[in-house]
């Protein structure tokens, strides 16, 4: 392809320049020297001319990036945005050149320090490159400085928009953990800005196939951070506990044992906090066969809590548990539960629903009928506290439970199908009349037997 490229050029080029303009762009450097800068662009637009309509790629692209230089080197920044317009709109500008002038014309961003003539050669360059897809790299990474600049100036809304009007991903041109980068700030900016719809729209442009391999480990982290505060925000305790096990996997955290266990300890936290259905039952069975739960014992011993099939006393839980999980002793607390924070407050309110959750599933799951008293007693809850959760556990069809108000009392006990019962009707007769037949042919074959052994005796 490259070939055939090159191929194509040199096939168009009809007069080669190069020569010439080793001799006049020294000349042009020296009139712009002596203060005669109009002189030197005056001769140097002439030559381009030539260059151009020759179709000399590679000395109209010199010619080019000398008249910005000059411009640039006498501080005429107006010259600068002015001829940066022009020789772009040329008829029948070779792509190639402007690609270098608009590359030498981003170096000078980073060296000018007055921020209005920054932010002016900034949008001269962002609309000399719009539309333009052999330069659409060059326009990201504009973008890119541009929404920096309105970041420090506290305009964060600003700078989230400037970069999402650009599709990376789109761009064939760009190195793949440019693009990545490119998506984690435009992700990092969307969570700035409390848009957390487009920030997951934005994360669904990244393959988490990329993160596999172990050089990227440093944009996998920055990007499971950000998915993890989207997560935070949804109250998607499950989905964030998957996010910490893929931190948790990842090669660098696993060779830092402090990274290692404050991943594995939000693993388990949130595995925990997380709704109870069978995937999350799954998971929590899958943690708690890590290999590193022995370095962090109360978070394992507490994860076997849930695993076994017994009601915990919510006291006990506070008394043995609250101080490692909300402060940290053994080892530093991940702050997921902290008292200080609303955050840590409304998690730990919504641990003590999951312990109050389980509990009602052990009861469901050895009584046929209990006095809902009783199941409050069990529970360490008022009666209204008990019927409120033991509705939504139904509402969610965690388990099947019908409430005799009057009687006060629960039943478990699963009303059965008609149909089903017929079938089991039918089942339980079939099986009766096979043990008849059984039955009834070894008394048939014990009589024979018998009446034989009496024959060869007479």
């Amino acid at each position: 392809m490259a070939g055939e490229d090159e191929g194509r050029l040199a096939a168009k080029l009809e007069q080669d320049f190069s020569s010439a303009v080793d001799v006049d762009v020294p000349e042009c450097r020296k009139l712009a020297k002596n203060g005669q800068l109009d002189d030197a662009l005056e001769k140097l637009v002439n030559l381009e001319k030539l260059t151009r309509t020759a179709g000399d790629m590679v000395s109209t692209g010199r010619v080019l990036v000398t008249i910005i230089e000059l411009c640039y080197e006498c501080q005429n920044y107006a010259a600068l945005n002015e001829y940066l317009v022009i020789m772009t709109k040329r008829r029948s500008q070779l792509k190639q050149a402007v690609t270098k002038m608009v590359q030498r014309a981003m170096e000078f961003i980073d060296e000018i320090t007055d921020q209005a003539t920054k932010l002016k050669l900034i949008d001269t360059l962002r609309a000399v490159t719009a539309g333009k897809i052999y330069v659409e790299v060059e326009r990201a990474r504009l973008s890119m400085k541009l929404a920096a600049i309105r970041e420090t100036e506290g305009n964060i809304a600003e700078a989230s928009s400037i970069l999402q009007d650009l599709q990376v991903e789109t761009f064939g041109s760009m190195d793949k953990r440019e693009k990545v980068e490119f998506i984690l700030e435009q992700m990092r900016l969307c969570l700035a800005n409390h848009d957390y719809i487009s920030l997951q729209i934005m994360s669904k442009k990244i393959s988490t196939r990329f993160f596999d391999n172990d050089q990227q480990s440093d944009l996998k982290l920055r990007y499971y951070q950000m998915m993890i505060a989207h997560g935070q925000h949804d109250k998607d305790y499950l989905t964030i506990c998957k996010y910490y096990r893929s931190v948790y996997d990842t090669k660098m955290v696993q060779d830092d044992a402090q990274k290692r266990q404050e991943a594995l300890q939000n693993v388990v936290i949130f595995v925990l906090l997380a709704p109870y259905n069978n995937e999350q039952s799954d998971l929590m069975h899958r943690v708690a066969k890590e290999r590193n739960m022995d370095e962090i014992p109360v978070y394992n011993s507490f994860l076997e809590e849930f695993i076994r099939d017994e009601v915990l006393d919510w006291s006990r839980v506070c008394q043995t548990y609250e101080q490692e999980l909300r402060v940290g002793s053994k080892c530093p607390a991940t702050g997921t539960l902290n008292a200080d924070t609303e955050d840590g407050r409304a998690n730990w309110e919504s641990l003590r629903k999951r312990v109050v959750e389980h509990n009602i599933r052990v009861i469901a799951k050895y009584y046929t009928e209990i006095r809902m008293s009783r199941m409050a007693k069990l529970l360490s809850l008022t009666d209204d506290e008990c019927e409120e959760s033991l509705s939504r556990l139904v509402v969610d069809k965690m388990i099947y439970a019908r409430f005799d108000r009057l009687e006060g009392v629960v039943s478990f006990k699963k009303a059965a199908d008609p149909a089903e019962l017929l079938n089991n009707w039918s089942r339980n007769i079939t099986e009766l009349t096979s043990l008849v037949n059984r039955t009834c042919h070894l008394i048939n074959r014990e009589d024979m037997v018998f009446a034989l052994a009496a024959s060869k005796s007479a």
